[in-house]
């Protein structure tokens, strides 16, 4: 197949933007997915031109040897609500189409074909997935597919993709019937096809079969040539190949004018040519075939608009021609593994063989993070640097370390999410299986370099911790601590509790590591304190009394005069190795693995981690413990909720939404979910007051009506038993609030109750989020709210009312009775339900929540409605980005 790279004209077309994408097939390359135009009419002669007689035959049920004028007519025109047909290409060329035609309102036929050097790659089942999508958008809940039945390949595309499929035969062709409605079972077909795929495509920049290095210069110091030399030093088991325009060899290895000259097949090609350069650099890769690309060139979109405009193109080159990209402006990637060896970095220290993936999104930090890691003699399986993340992300080492043999442990240093929710959804499957333990820079609005991905906007950066939380994610502050909790993890079993016992030959450093456990929530025995004289025996023995009454262990060695380092590091490997509980030590103050602290030592399982002090060993260890009781807590699953009406409560959002957004009371909308809102009634004057308070019964209170003047401390007057009490309730709020105070009635809660507030907010990020907190202004002002992703199951509702500092008022201590948690768990559930089923609401608020002993009520809901601008990220088929 040839290659012609002008990608054409994009023309103005009448269907929303969100149904073209990026997709990632099977085998790990990709394609582009978008409606078919008019202007397609030649791409699809060409493509029919190509297909088999027997997938023509299986289409058309007979031999059609050619298209007339009027069929491709017909075919490139559609109308995107009856009619709709997506291809897929790669290059220019068309290699698949799929299409519906509506037949009745709730239903539509479907057909596709796929180019037959492109079955097998999954090009129908991705297709299959995004015609659903925009179907479902246009009120069809059904495809039928009449299929010949030598036509297997059709028929196991249609069972499965995952929806309820239904078959009868008739008059020689079978009937399928597929229920579009996204069962759970559908989107776990989704996610493992996603799973599969993207992993192979990061399986191919890990473990090519070849390397061209474009740009490898004769000068000695220059980026190419770095990086050809750190290849080579590798000694990567694969061919190797320079190109220089001009040289006939570059470091004693021969050299190439062009990647089109290079004689073998290349699968992975660094390019450290000039920014300007690097776009034709990109076409030759593809006409070769080349399967990724490392760009190592900076002048990108961390330069500012232009250098934007450089990095969308590269990346929507590549993608068109089937490439993955690390970077621009990235450091490269490891492989220790020694059937690959790769060192396709800028980096001359790799660190050595180890059960530690390693994901930076910086490339300027990355050399030092390489070198800190091998200094602690730590080990890594691969790193990735992905500089400005134009495509491959953290997100895709994540689908691809899930199921890395080699890989224990994931670290990933993160400047920016770009699409934070497929990473929440990762992250909470991985977790189980792997510990991820993040650096997360610049809170969730600073930091973040031109070119990179958006940060989170519109969370603080609390949420980003409740919402890591969540998903079992460890997050540290800083790069030590990252390698410290790493050490840990990847050569220590898991603690099954938080009791730690302490042995050490100095009192004093013994004092400080129990003191050091009381601040992070860990249970110090009292400390064994050996005597500055110990040897390997009294280390052994103690150790050995100490374990099986405690969860963990941390070992203090400093002795005054050095002499048997090597005995007692033996010793307490002896000790710890078959105990099944993590051992830590601060051992002579040293940074490493015991039982050699050596650099390019590789530690195996049951190695000791050693830490530059005790407190440092003990925040290690805090943080694993919490992730060991993050692992004890059942995954949940999203209930069925009795009394939940969706679809009365889009037609209450849709018929209150216009153009601009609106604020709603929220009463009626909560009630289709289950929810009651208590009324109040809106008064203009004294008598008003009364009469509401005759109709809602006593005893009632008084309050200011509008939301912002509510939240200020002294405006409810509470308990008015009386006509009396109302009017001068009523006076003396006018004279506080103004007289054009807006002031209301409602009936008095029973006592006693605690006041919480339950907030969604629909994020551009993570979509919607269920935020929740206790209503006393001291936690109003302290900020003191944690924060889910929606849907909530079981378990994330009871985290939430649990995790606030002020959760315990709601269990029985400082004086409060114990209320209703149940309850408020239910309710929870339900406004996440909410907040998942309609994009629409930007945001809810239901202020106050009154959590009373045997029920909760709700005094205040208001919502903020909103058009979405798109679907949600990761809310829909699979797509790139």
């Amino acid at each position: 197949m040839g290659f012609a790279f002008t990608l054409g004209t994009v023309e103005v077309s009448h269907y929303p933007a969100h149904w073209e994408a990026d997709v990632v097939l099977s085998d790990g390359g990709t394609a582009h997915v978008r409606p078919i135009r008019p202007a397609d009419a030649d791409r699809l002669r060409s493509f029919y031109s190509r297909l088999s007689e027997e997938s023509i035959y299986f289409r058309f049920f007979g031999p059609r040897p050619r298209l007339s004028d009027r069929e491709i007519t017909r075919f490139t025109n559609v109308d995107y609500v009856d009619r709709v047909a997506l291809i897929a290409t790669i290059g220019t060329e068309m290699v698949a189409v799929i299409r519906y035609d509506r037949i009745d309102p709730g239903e539509a036929e479907v057909a596709f074909l796929v180019e037959d050097a492109h079955q097998g790659r999954g090009v129908a089942s991705v297709l299959l997935e995004h015609l659903a999508a925009t179907a479902r958008e246009h009120g069809i809940a059904r495809f039928v597919a009449d299929v010949l039945p030598a036509n297997q390949k059709m028929m196991a595309v249609l069972k499965q993709v995952g929806y309820t499929a239904q078959s009868r035969f008739a008059d020689g062709v079978v009937r399928m019937t597929l229920d579009l409605t996204p069962t759970e079972t559908a989107q776990e077909v989704t996610a493992s096809r996603e799973h599969r795929a993207e992993s192979r495509s990061i399986e191919r920049l890990l473990s090519p079969g070849s390397v061209a290095v474009v740009g490898a210069g004769r000068e000695p110091g220059g980026v190419g040539q770095t990086v050809l030399r750190n290849l080579l030093g590798a000694d990567f088991t694969g061919p190797v190949y320079p190109v220089h325009r001009e040289a006939r060899a570059v470091a004693g290895v021969r050299a190439y004018p062009n990647v089109t000259a290079i004689d073998g097949e290349v699968d992975l090609a660094v390019l450290a040519v000039p920014a300007d350069g690097v776009i034709e650099v990109v076409k030759e890769c593809a006409e070769k075939g080349v399967r990724g690309l490392i760009v190592v060139s900076s002048g990108f979109g961390e330069t500012g608009a232009e250098g934007r405009a450089r990095q969308d193109e590269l990346v929507r080159i590549a993608r068109a021609y089937g490439l993955r990209v690390v970077g621009p402006n990235c450091l490269g990637v490891a492989n220790t593994d020694p059937a690959v060896r790769l060192n396709a970095t800028l980096a001359e220290t790799i660190p050595g063989r180890g059960r530690v993936g390693f994901f930076s999104q910086s490339g300027a930090l990355g050399t030092a993070l390489l070198q800190r890691v091998a200094q602690r003699g730590m080990g890594i399986s691969s790193f990735v640097s992905a500089g400005n993340r134009a495509d491959v992300s953290g997100n895709d080492l994540l689908q691809y370390w899930e199921e890395d043999p080699q890989t224990d442990v994931i670290l990933l240093y993160l400047e920016s999410l770009g699409n934070p929710r497929k990473f929440a959804r990762l992250a909470r499957r991985i977790s189980r299986r792997k510990p991820i333990v993040v650096v997360k820079s610049g809170g969730t609005t600073q930091g973040v370099p031109t070119g990179h991905a958006a940060p989170v906007l519109g969370l603080p950066d609390t949420a980003l911790s409740s919402l890591f939380e969540q998903a079992g994610v460890i997050r540290v502050d800083d790069l030590i601590q990252q390698f410290d909790v790493a050490q840990l993890l990847a050569y220590q079993p898991l603690p099954a509790g938080p009791r730690v016992g302490l042995v050490s030959n100095s009192d004093a450093l013994a004092l400080l590591a129990a003191d050091a456990c009381v601040r992070v929530g860990l249970d110090p025995g009292t400390p064994v304190n050996l005597g500055a004289r110990a040897g390997a025996a009294a280390f052994g023995e103690a150790l050995t009394r100490l374990i099986p009454d405690v969860d963990a262990a941390v070992a203090i060695y400093m002795p005054p005069i050095p002499g048997r380092a090597d005995e007692v590091a033996a010793e307490l490997l002896r000790v710890s190795r078959d105990c099944g509980k993590p051992v830590l030590a601060t051992f002579e103050g040293k940074i490493g693995m015991l039982p050699e602290l050596r650099v390019g030592t590789v530690p195996e399982r049951g190695s000791i981690p050693s830490y530059a002090a005790p407190e440092e060993a003990v925040r290690a260890l805090a943080h694993v413990v919490r992730h060991a009781h993050w692992l004890k807590q059942p995954a949940g699953l999203h209930e069925e909720i009795e009394g939940v009406d969706t679809a009365a409560a889009r037609r209450i959002v849709l018929s209150a939404l216009g153009e601009a957004p609106a604020e709603i009371e929220a009463s009626e909308l909560l009630a289709r979910y289950g929810l009651t809102v208590w009324p109040a009634e809106v008064v203009a004057s004294p008598e008003e007051a009364v009469e509401a308070a005759e109709r809602l019964g006593w005893p009632v209170v008084l309050k200011a009506a509008d939301p912002e003047a509510a939240k200020r401390a002294g405006t409810v007057r509470l308990g008015l038993s009386g006509p009396d009490g109302v009017r001068e309730a009523f006076a003396g709020l006018r004279e506080q609030l103004g007289s054009a105070a807006v002031l209301a009635v409602q009936r008095m809660v029973p006592q006693p109750a605690v006041p919480t507030v339950v907030s969604v907010i629909e994020d551009s990020a993570f979509g919607a989020v269920v935020s929740f907190g206790l209503g006393e202004v001291t936690a109003r002002l302290l900020r003191d709210e944690v924060y889910r992703l929606a849907p909530l199951t079981r378990e994330d509702a009871a985290a939430l009312v649990r995790s606030p500092r002020a959760a315990p008022l709601l269990f029985g201590e400082y004086g409060y009775p114990p209320v209703a948690v149940e309850a408020l768990e239910d309710l929870l559930i339900r406004v996440g339900r909410l907040a998942d089923d309609l994009p629409e609401v930007a945001r809810l608020d239901l202020d106050p929540v009154l959590v009373g002993e045997s029920e909760v009520i709700v005094l205040g809901a208001r919502a903020v409605l909103s058009s979405p601008v798109g679907p949600r990220l990761d809310g829909g088929p699979r797509r790139l980005g």
